[in-house]
């Protein structure tokens, strides 16, 4: 029965179905259970898997698949269930056929308890129009409004003008901004109607609205009620819920923190009128707005169920709003002990609430909401804080077809202060992923000044755009183990074709050492100390020979394609900071590891640089510096090289070694002058080729080297380098070079060679014996082949010499056993070479060159035509007129080598002038002088074969290059980036546009990869495997993949399975050339014709047909999710070419709807 005369006796309520699903099924559930009561739950079929069925004894199913809102409004069904489950009550919650009289009235037949006021009642307050007519009787202030609009139009536009625009469009039954819309003219009426009228049927199933006069500055506040059946009736305070989007709350708090203990009690005083004109029983609602500037309450209407919002007022109360109406409906009477609800005099404020609505929605992208599974769902928790969740949990999927609220999260405080502050502490501590979510939205309104204050009026988030200037979430651990799995499932794109290690590799680990002691003054200290000139003249006078390490740059340049990750140096940079403080320096960036990083790794280069020197603040850091090529392979404009170089700088490099390609001075001075004006130390390479002593090739003779030195001297250097990029300098050459060099020059002099020959240590000694004041080593395991030779034989042989190093050799064979470990990870990419070859004398490849140039064949399907390509090499440097072969050009004679024997083509038919050949770019390039000159030039007749009769440059390039516009760059940058970008990360786009994008892609979908161990970045894991992943200080992932499946499903998808800090993770990733069933086309991005759908949903309309013309702003058709209608409008004139859907349909995100011509 749904009402009762004051000494009825009404038996206990022992059982309870709630006609409801989610978040409000489980509050009544948990509230009857705290009675006592046994508990039933229904559910629709497309909600078989919510979590309310299981928080429930007992659960049902309701009406037929493909009705999964209709199911819920089945009145039939719903009585069937509960009279054959025995119940004696029904809860209706809130939404669905919460406001029904005729559910109220069934269940009266059916003999059960309504949880509810009485029908006769609902029918008055339920329908907005009539609970107007009711509020005026009572006195009470009302804002100006229609009667129930008819459904002629014309009619409709007559009551809408007697009131005047703008105008709020409502439904007469049912809350939750559904059926709601702003009318701001005439003109949007209509279609204003059509919406509101479908969302009102489909929410309520009752299609009647009604116009009510817009106030624009307002609150929006609500008191809430509870009556017994003997006639009692109470207020239990206030809401404000004026934080508002589309009319629906997303933020109430309570008690409204703008009233006054006068205003309080005047509006509570409003709200019991209304209820004592209706006789209300149960617990209802009754709306007001409230002036903003005048502070004139205004009755809107009575929502004659229980709220959303509940949760606030019971916080501050202490009254269990729920188990009261439980309790009224078994007769309590209000003020009794055990009835849940006190007299009013004993009803009092304690403290402040507020409650947040988490939803799957997007905020950035209209609030479109989202649906999928739950990959995550960590919630928080502690004191003052309250949750009330649906289906939110890890593994749950998130439906299209229900209301998009996840959880509705109440904290409570002694002060407004106080309880916004542990809200905020709530919001940070959630985790979820796999949809989005408002989290972030939330944050930003309950910290913004408004909101603290609590001046929000209901314009509040339409009239702050700053709310919307969302903090991105990172997702670290995600998008890590997306790459995982991507890398698990497809491979690692570096790994193509190449022979993964049968067996696990063990992680290095470094050597032990103190890392907490300060590192010992070094290098860097000296020059900190002496600046650069007085820096070389200590190098000069220094009788130790210093030793440059080139482990972490060209030594694995060399070996294996300069693929070192970071993670592997950095890792052991603090120890070298204090076990091998007598290092002149250490070279480790630059080069091509600036590119590899980017393009290969996936890393910042700069983070790289900027760790290391954090990590090794007293040894100089050394980087290869191309000139007017800077780190690229092209000429660069003399602006931007100076920017890069002052970046390099200020990022931690002290030691520049800058060279040109072609020994061409021109070409080096911007950068010399560039690296003096940073304050660093700036080493000019001469690059050494040929033979000293051969008479058959004088061009490279020692009036050539000596000539260049002093050039370089003059032009500003600190130190002078000899760079034999080739390992071609022969021990005599050596010796001889450095002796004239130090007699004709008074820089100090820094040999750098390769090991490809097997000797190069003895020229190395030869260099020294002659006076060389620095030497390039690489660390035992790194060392030989195309890297440097042994740094420690080299030391060793030199112990107790007049020139011993001073370097602790334990300590160097300590960290050379870390590189030895570390080495077994880079297998993969090193070549077959396993032993010096005195070839080199003849191709006189560079060594890192060789290495590069082996994994060009490789990919062209020439690696067993190796030989002939080391032949073509050294025809193609005769032919080019014998050049200096250092990156870039070294790779342009590769390119043309390659170019050769793919096409079975000889230096004489390439020389031929009858024969017409397609030069690579790099060679035309070369040709037209854009990497400078050789000092007697290119030979002239292929000259102008190459360029086909176009002239070369006259002068250096950088002369003829117009400086770029680093504003413009930086913001084209920011676009891209969506913020402003770094100097530094201005610089990488500056090097490498495309590259740096791309960088930037799979940095935006797979997070900083650079943080994975090496194994698992190029093989993936392996089931059961487990790894520690560090992505802040103190902040450690700890990752495991337990499995994966054997096949993949419709969409191509393979699962993996991980475990992440122990909690289960679950990602799918698309299979490289799986076969995909798909039933609908997708939109193409970017094309005008295309009329995709926002969101998934379910589409309501199709207003339009093939053929049909349509102008823009014309509606197409209209799509249904989560209960909110959108409108989808031609973009432009068009007709109408397909359309694709038809109402009914499910639709998924980006689905092709309609293809305009």
């Amino acid at each position: 029965m749904t009402s009762s005369a004051p000494d009825d006796l009404r038996p206990p309520i022992r059982s309870l179905l709630v006609a409801n699903r989610s978040e409000i099924a489980i509050r009544v559930f948990r509230a009857a259970s705290e009675l006592g009561i046994r508990t039933v739950a229904i559910y629709a079929h497309e909600d078989r898997f919510a979590l309310h069925r299981f928080k429930a004894d007992e659960s049902y199913l309701v009406g037929e698949p493909g009705q999964p809102i209709r199911a819920y409004l089945d009145i039939e069904g719903i009585i069937r269930i509960a009279k054959e489950a025995g119940v004696d009550a029904i809860h209706p919650g809130y939404g669905f056929l919460s406001e029904n009289p005729e559910f109220a009235e069934a269940c009266a037949r059916a003999g059960i308890t309504f949880i509810g006021p009485q029908p006769e009642v609902m029918r008055k307050l339920g329908n907005k129009v009539a609970a107007r007519a009711l509020a005026q009787a009572a006195g009470v202030p009302v804002v100006p409004a229609t009667a129930a609009l008819p459904d002629d139009l014309d009619a409709a536009r007559a009551e809408a003008a007697k009131i005047g625009y703008p105008l709020m469009l409502k439904a007469s039954w049912g809350g939750g901004g559904r059926g709601m819309r702003v009318v701001e003219n005439e003109a949007e009426l209509a279609p204003a109607l059509q919406v509101a009228r479908r969302e009102a049927l489909a929410a309520f199933g009752n299609d009647e609205v009604y116009l009510e006069k817009l106030v624009r500055h307002a609150r929006h506040v609500e008191v809430q009620l509870l009556g017994d059946l003997h006639g009692n009736l109470v207020h239990l305070y206030e809401r404000d819920c004026s934080v508002q989007r589309r009319n629906q709350k997303v933020v109430e708090r309570a008690p409204a923190p703008y009233l006054d203990d006068a205003r309080r009690a005047e509006l509570c005083e409003l709200g019991l009128r209304i209820g004592r004109e209706a006789g209300y029983t149960h617990a209802g609602t009754v709306e007001f707005l409230m002036d903003a500037e005048s502070g004139a309450f205004y009755f809107i209407e009575v929502n004659p169920r229980i709220q959303v919002e509940h949760t606030v007022t019971e916080e501050v109360t202490g009254v269990d709003v729920v188990k009261a109406q439980i309790r009224i409906s078994e007769g309590a009477r209000i003020g009794d002990e055990g009835a849940q609800v006190p007299a009013q005099r004993d009803i009092r404020l304690n403290g402040h609430a507020l409650q947040c609505r988490v939803t799957t929605e997007d905020p950035e992208n209209g609030f479109t909401p989202d649906y999928g599974r739950l990959t995550a769902y960590r919630s928080a928790a502690g004191f003052g804080l309250r949750l009330d969740g649906g289906t939110a949990y890890s593994g749950a999927v998130i439906t299209p077809f229900y209301d998009s609220l996840l959880v509705k999260v109440t904290a409570w405080g002694h002060s407004p202060g106080e309880a916004i502050s542990r809200m905020a502490r709530g919001l940070r501590e959630f985790r979820v992923r796999g949809v989005s979510t408002n989290l972030r939205f939330l944050e930003n309104v309950i910290d913004h000044p408004l909101f603290r204050s609590g001046a929000c009026t209901t314009r509040f988030i339409d009239d702050t755009p700053e709310l919307f200037e969302l903090k991105p979430v990172r997702d670290r651990a995600t998008r890590l183990m997306e790459f995982l799995a991507e890398v698990t499932v497809n491979g690692n794109p570096e790994m193509a074709g190449r022979k993964a290690p049968q067996q696990p590799v063990p992680l290095a680990l470094p050597p032990a050492c103190d890392l907490g002691a300060p590192p010992p003054k070094g290098s860097r200290d000296r020059l900190l100390e002496l600046g650069p000139e007085g820096f070389a003249r200590w190098m000069k006078d220094e009788r130790r020979v210093l030793f440059t390490d080139t482990t972490m740059r060209d030594a694995h340049q060399s070996l294996f394609a300069t693929r070192m990750r970071s993670a592997d140096m950095l890792a052991v940079a603090p120890h070298y900071a204090r076990m091998a403080p007598e290092l002149f320096s250490l070279e480790c960036w630059g080069g091509a590891t600036f590119d590899v990083a980017l393009r290969f790794l996936k890393e910042d280069p700069w983070e790289r640089l900027a760790r290391l020197r954090e990590a090794v603040p007293n040894i100089l850091l050394q980087m290869l510096l191309r000139a007017s090529n800077a780190v690229g392979y092209t000429n660069y404009t003399d602006n931007v090289v100076r920017h890069f170089v002052r970046q390099a700088a200020d990022t931690g490099i002290d030691l520049f070694r800058v060279f040109d390609s072609l020994n061409w001075v021109d070409n080096m001075r911007v950068a010399i002058d560039a690296v003096r004006d940073s304050g660093a130390l700036c080493e000019a390479a001469i690059c050494y080729t040929g033979d000293l002593f051969d008479p058959a090739r004088p061009k490279y003779n020692l009036k050539y080297y000596v000539d260049l030195a002093k050039q370089l001297e003059k032009a500003g250097a600190h130190i002078l380098g000899i760079k034999d990029m080739a390992g071609v300098c022969r021990p005599r050459a050596a010796r001889e070079l450095v002796r004239a060099l130090k007699q004709e020059v008074g820089l100090p002099i820094h040999f750098h060679t390769h090991d490809t020959s097997g000797i190069a240590a003895a020229s190395v000694l030869a260099a020294i014996e002659a006076g060389a004041d620095a030497v390039d080593g690489a660390l035992d395991a790194m060392s030989g082949l195309t890297a440097q030779p042994s740094l420690g034989a080299m030391a060793a042989a030199l112990a107790g010499s007049e020139r011993d190093s001073g370097l602790d050799l334990d300590a160097l064979q300590s960290l050379s056993h870390y590189w030895e470990a570390v080495r077994r990870h880079y297998a993969p990419f090193e070549s077959d070479l396993r032993a010096g070859t005195s070839d080199v004398y003849r191709h006189e490849m560079p060594g890192g060159q060789y290495t590069n140039l082996r994994e060009q064949a490789r990919a062209m399907g020439l690696e067993h035509r190796w030989p002939e390509v080391a032949k073509a090499y050294a025809e193609v440097n005769l032919m080019f007129g014998d050049i200096v072969k250092v990156t870039p050009t070294s790779k342009v004679v590769g390119d043309m080598a390659l170019f050769m024997v793919a096409n079975d083509l000889s230096r004489a038919e390439v020389e031929d002038p009858e024969r017409e050949i397609s030069f690579p770019d790099s060679v035309v390039s070369l040709f037209r002088g854009e990497l400078g000159f050789p000092p007697d030039g290119f030979p002239r007749a292929l000259q102008q074969k190459v360029l086909k009769g176009a002239e070369p440059l006259p002068g250096r390039a950088g002369d003829f290059l117009p400086p770029v516009d680093l504003e413009a760059k930086r913001a084209e940058l920011a676009e891209l980036l969506g913020a402003t970008p770094s100097e530094n990360q201005l610089s990488s786009y500056l090097m490498y546009p495309k590259v740096y994008r791309d960088y930037l892609e799979h940095q935006q979908r797979f997070g900083d990869v650079a943080l994975l161990p090496t194994s698992a970045f190029l093989h993936g894991l392996r089931d059961r495997d487990e790894i520690a992943v560090g992505i802040e200080r103190g902040k450690t992932l700890i990752i495991r993949q337990t499995g994966r499946s054997d096949t993949p499903d419709d969409e191509g998808r393979v699962k993996v399975f991980f475990e992440l800090n122990g909690q289960p993770r679950l990602l799918r990733v698309r299979q490289a050339g799986a076969e995909v069933v798909r039933r609908h086309p997708r939109i193409e991005d970017g094309n005008p014709a295309h009329v995709g759908a926002p969101m998934p949903g379910a589409v309501v309309t199709v207003a339009v047909k093939e053929g049909q013309k349509v102008r823009k702003g014309s509606p197409l058709l209209s799509i249904e999710a989560m209960k909110m209608e959108t409108v989808l409008v031609a973009e432009r004139d068009a007709v109408v070419a397909r359309v694709l859907v038809a109402p009914g349909d499910r639709i998924e995100a980006k689905d092709l709807l309609v293809e305009l011509a």
